[in-house]
């Protein structure tokens, strides 16, 4: 691994807490090293404090910060002494720790400094870095880990036998540094925890925990037979041939997994192709059941990923994990969720699953260096984790539980949504309203402005023709892959043709505009239902009609007749789906100026049939108001939410009041 710093670049972080924040980055830049605010730096300074007292500081990373973007806001400066103190003392509760530590806090509005820090702080050299190497726990991660490890270093580093991040750890690391300390030492490597290297410089700790991570690639390639994998095979564009297709199938999973949990999830397929050859590996029940990579991983990864079993035998599974472990320890703790949160399948690949996409991602990002790190342990020995023991007092162990803690969940969590005619308009403002809140949304147009729409993990823009089959079906295999179903579908899609008398009506515009304002509604609908059926919290279905549907207006017979078709089509689908749970409602937004259909000529066109100016027609209503997107787009989703839960088929102006409609 070559090493990255510049000199140049390094003189433009100032001071000591500078260059820890640049060495930081550094290390933050290499995902075989740190993932998702993973691993932890840390930097010695003395400092005066309010009253002029000089004393040792330990500025160490805040807890959930990421290294590849921290600055000088993502360290938590300690109280050095007391830290020490701490260390030294015989027993202490993670509970007391986690206090005593607060207490010696310069600011004590900071964030809360990372797991490790009394191992930061009894290790005297100023500057300690801690990353989760994939190339040490190779090594580490094997059933004659500490042998490798020994062979792989001499006396260049103190091996730490595995101990839980806390007090425990950082006691034994001062008696082991005591005792075995020498000024060849570069480092110490903790077994099945990741390597600690440390310097009087930042650059002096950067490098050394290269020449660790150097060491042991050279190693697993000059012990380690010829590592042998199946050739990456690429995750198929289109749906494997079988009875259903790949996204019902990741639909049907997710429905059982949120049943599990208690609460909807996100499934995302993770489309790099390593996750799909360790699938299809012949060994791959063997290999994936052995744990976690780390004890960091464990609650977005659970204790094994499921294969091939289906859920409710993984569930059970876990459930007699929890029984024997809690028996084991005569302790009543009360059980976490029992869904997993990796799976790996023949068909599908690797998929994760979260509250979140994010925390789906973390656990994808998490699981495809576990693969590397498992194929690279295999190739050297065999892999192997920690005891189910150890897994599990890392689950329930408090620090732990607390990246669990989610305060109060966004409205649409866990949940998805398809929004048709998403590039601008109404469709446009439901994007963003849905996404704020957290529901994940999928925005199809013809337009390729949708893909430009949002730029957020929770966000695919699909360009799509909604009147051509093939495309729309693709568009809802994709919603399926990306995250793991469809619980909302919202049909905003829409055009308005020209302003003409029946008598100059062309046949090619009025067919050309049921074929987007009805037939493609149709389309959608009909591919949606199966997994608006399996929605855990139950489809729901907005159908952006129009005020012209009650009250219709002269030349605009082809806009008028479709979205009325398409009304019935959807009072009918209220009728048939209310026994699947499927609610569908339906809104009639007047004049809604910000979109697409409505251009200068069109407002001067039907202004100009009514006997109006362009300013008075965009305020033609009892309440003299004009009504935008996003206000259709917030009723949108209240119909989607909690207020509308005994609610299908009704039909709801939003158009200041008309008097023709009221």
């Amino acid at each position: 691994m070559p090493a990255a710093w510049n000199d140049t670049q390094a003189a433009s972080f100032a001071g000591p807490l500078g260059e820890r924040i640049y060495s930081s980055r550094l290390l933050g830049s290499d995902p075989s090293l740190v993932l998702h605010g993973g691993g932890n730096t840390s930097v010695k300074l003395r400092e005066r404090d309010l009253l002029g007292q000089e004393l040792e500081v330990l500025y160490v990373k805040c807890s959930g910060h990421d290294l590849a973007q921290i600055d000088a806001g993502g360290f938590t400066g300690l109280r050095l002494e007391h830290l020490r103190t701490l260390a030294g003392l015989d027993s202490l509760s993670d509970t007391v720790v986690n206090r005593e530590v607060q207490v010696s806090a310069l600011d004590p509005d900071a964030g809360s400094p990372s797991v490790e820090v009394l191992l930061h702080a009894i290790i005297a050299k100023p500057y300690v870095d801690h990353t989760h190497s994939e190339r040490v726990l190779a090594l580490t991660n094997t059933p004659s880990g500490e042998r490798h490890v020994r062979k792989a270093y001499g006396d260049t580093v103190i091996v730490v036998p595995y101990v839980r991040p806390g007090h425990g750890l950082a006691r034994l690391c001062a008696q082991l540094i005591a005792e075995q300390m020498t000024a060849q030492t570069i480092g110490l490597v903790l077994m099945n925890h990741g390597p600690v290297s440390f310097g009087d410089s930042a650059r002096e700790s950067y490098e050394a925990m290269l020449e660790l991570v150097a060491r042991a690639e050279a190693y697993g390639a000059s012990q380690g037979k010829r590592r042998r994998a199946p050739a990456r095979v690429p995750v198929a564009a289109d749906p494997p041939a079988t009875i259903e297709s790949a996204g019902l199938k990741a639909a049907r999973l997710r429905a059982q997994i949120s049943m599990a949990a208690g609460f909807p999830v996100v499934l995302s397929r993770d489309e790099d192709p390593l996750g799909f050859a360790f699938a299809n590996r012949g060994d791959v029940e063997l290999l994936s059941q052995s744990g976690p990579a780390t004890p960091d991983h464990v609650i977005y990864t659970k204790p094994v990923p499921m294969i091939g079993r289906d859920v409710d035998a993984y569930v059970g599974a876990y459930r007699r994990y929890f029984d024997e472990q809690t028996k084991a320890r005569g302790s009543s703790i009360e059980m976490l969720d029992p869904a997993p949160r990796v799976i790996l399948d023949h068909e599908l690949g690797l998929c994760t699953v979260g509250r979140t996409i994010k925390q789906a991602k973390v656990a994808a990002d998490l699981y495809r260096h576990t693969i590397e790190l498992i194929l690279n342990a295999t190739a050297l020995e065999s892999y192997q984790a920690l005891p189910a023991s150890e897994i599990f007092d890392v689950e329930y162990w408090g620090a732990e539980q607390a990246k669990l803690k989610h305060g109060q969940r966004d409205e649409f969590e866990g949940q998805v949504v398809l929004i048709t005619g998403a590039a601008s308009g109404i469709g446009a403002a439901c994007v963003h309203s849905y996404l704020a809140r957290g529901a994940c949304v999928v925005g199809v147009d013809i337009s390729g402005k949708v893909a430009e729409v949002a730029d957020v993990p929770g966000y695919l823009g699909v360009v799509c023709d909604v009147t051509e089959p093939e495309q729309i079906e693709a568009a809802v295999e994709r919603c399926a892959l990306a995250f793991g179903g469809l619980d909302m579908l919202v049909l905003s899609a829409g055009i308005f043709p020209p302003s003409r008398r029946i008598e100059d009506l062309e046949l090619g515009d009025w067919r050309r505009t049921f074929d987007v304002n009805t037939d493609s509604e149709l389309l959608l609908m009909r591919l949606a239902f199966p997994y608006l059926a399996m929605a855990p919290s139950g489809g729901r279905v907005v159908v952006i009609a129009s005020k012209n549907v009650p009250a219709p207006g002269p030349g605009a017979a082809a806009y008028s007749a479709s979205k009325a078709a398409l009304t019935q089509l959807a009072r009918v689908a209220a009728l048939e789906w209310g026994e699947a749970g499927v609610r569908v409602n339906i809104l009639h937004p007047n004049a809604v100026f910000d979109t697409g259909i409505w251009t200068d000529e069109v407002v001067s066109a039907r202004a100009a049939s009514y006997g109006l100016t362009p300013t008075e027609y965009r305020t033609n209503n009892v309440l003299r108001v004009e009504v935008t997107s996003h206000d259709v787009a917030e009723l949108a989703c209240a119909m989607c939410g909690p207020l509308f839960a005994k609610t299908t088929g009704a039909q709801l102006p939003v158009d200041g009041g008309n008097e023709r409609v009221i």
